[in-house]
Order: structure tokens, then C-alpha cells, then sequence
């Protein structure tokens, strides 16, 4: 699995969470978003049970990276009918963290959902990793997400180009049942369609990273 992430950017680990885990996340979910797109998630001690690297998933991006890894951000996306968007294809450029700190290759900044955000050298983003934990299924018409293979050594690719550069590339339809998680290098160029027709697709996003950021800057964590 490490030598096809390593590759492709992206593989997937099937029936990785027990049932009584998905039903814990699906409650957060109906918890957090609210009828919105999604929510940024801190704090919440179920959430941590499965990011840490004592849960499957944590577990999952230690063995992807190294005994370090810690979940540096987390975001529930909840599809629905009334909340069914397009994703265009783009690279993830930000990464959360605690307060800002001037330091040289870090910027723009910018807040998000009430979090302060920063856009990093790409070499950052290049070592990080993208899990994301499905918890309803995931067929062709239920808004999967798109990956182009290989995007991820691309390095930082412009908005302009993006669907250009994704469209040469071989590309992954990122089906899933129940309880899989897709395991994408953080910086691969990805994309989705509406759901159609529309209905909930709740996903739990995390981002790893093993490596402390220079400068005094911090991670924000999910605790």
C-alpha cells in the first residue's frame, strides 16, 4: 500500500472502522454541520478516538508515514440534497494553526470557519497526508471523489491550470462502502460532481503530519 501511495497519490483501505465507530461518527456529523457543506472539528474526545494513533485511522496514517503522525485538522463534509455541491479540480494550499507568525515562504493568510489558515511551502504539504473516513456509501452517482494520479509530484499546481493539468493524467474514481478510507497524499490534485441523484454522503477529512512546522509556528490539532 505505501509503494502505491508513493506512486499514485491515493489507495484505499476497505472496512477499516468497526460498526459502533461509524455509528459514534455519523452521530457527530448529524451533531456538527447543521444542514451546512461541512464543519472544522476540534475537541470532540469520540473524533480523537479514532484519529489518534491508537485508532484505526491514526493507526492507518502511522503506517503510511511514522510513529509520529498526529491529526493536524479535521473537517465533516455532509452532501444532502440541500447542500449538493461541485468541487472543481484543485490542490488542498492551506494548513491550520494555532496564531500567526511571520515566517519567510509562509502566506497568504486567511481565517476559515472562524480558524486561521496559512499557505505553506510546498515542501510541507508534500509530506502530509489526506485520509477520508466514509460513512455512508459512496457509488458513481453519489458525488465520489476524483483523483488525478501522479498530481501529487506535480508541485504547487495554479487554480488556471489545475483541470488541465488533471485531465492529462490517468484518474481514480474514489468508490467506497461503508467504513473504507481513501488515503491521499495532501497536495493531489482532486475534484467531485454533484450527487444525482441527491442524498447524504457524510465523510470525515483529516489531514497528518509528523514534523513540527519552523519558525514557532503550530499546528492546530484537533484537540
Amino acid at each position: 500500500m505505501r509503494d502505491t501511495l508513493s506512486r499514485d497519490g491515493a489507495v484505499l483501505a476497505p472496512a477499516l472502522l468497526s460498526g459502533s465507530e461509524i455509528e459514534t461518527l455519523r452521530a457527530l456529523a448529524d451533531e456538527v454541520v447543521g444542514g451546512r457543506p461541512g464543519a472544522r472539528l476540534r475537541g470532540h474526545p469520540a473524533l480523537a478516538r479514532v484519529l489518534s494513533l491508537e485508532g484505526p485511522v491514526g493507526a492507518l496514517a502511522a503506517r503510511h508515514t511514522s510513529d509520529k503522525a498526529r491529526p493536524v485538522r479535521a473537517v465533516m463534509f455532509d452532501k444532502t440534497p440541500d447542500a449538493n455541491w461541485i468541487v472543481a479540480w484543485h490542490q488542498d494550499r492551506v494548513i491550520p494553526v494555532r496564531e500567526r507568525r511571520e515566517v519567510e515562504g509562509f502566506g497568504p493568510w486567511s481565517t476559515k470557519d472562524g480558524v486561521l489558515h496559512v499557505a505553506p511551502p510546498f515542501d510541507v504539504l508534500a509530506r502530509m497526508l489526506t485520509v477520508r473516513v466514509h460513512l455512508d456509501p459512496v457509488d458513481a452517482s453519489n458525488a465520489p471523489l476524483r483523483v488525478a494520479l501522479g498530481s501529487h509530484r506535480l508541485g504547487r499546481v495554479a487554480a488556471e491550470t489545475a483541470a488541465r493539468e488533471a485531465e492529462a493524467l490517468p484518474q481514480q474514481i474514489c468508490l467506497a462502502q461503508v467504513g473504507d478510507v481513501w488515503v491521499y497524499s495532501t497536495p493531489i490534485l482532486h475534484a467531485s460532481d454533484r450527487a444525482d441523484p441527491p442524498r447524504q454522503r457524510r465523510v470525515l477529512q483529516a489531514d497528518y503530519a509528523d514534523f513540527d512546522l519552523p519558525g514557532g509556528l503550530e499546528w492546530l490539532g484537533i484537540g
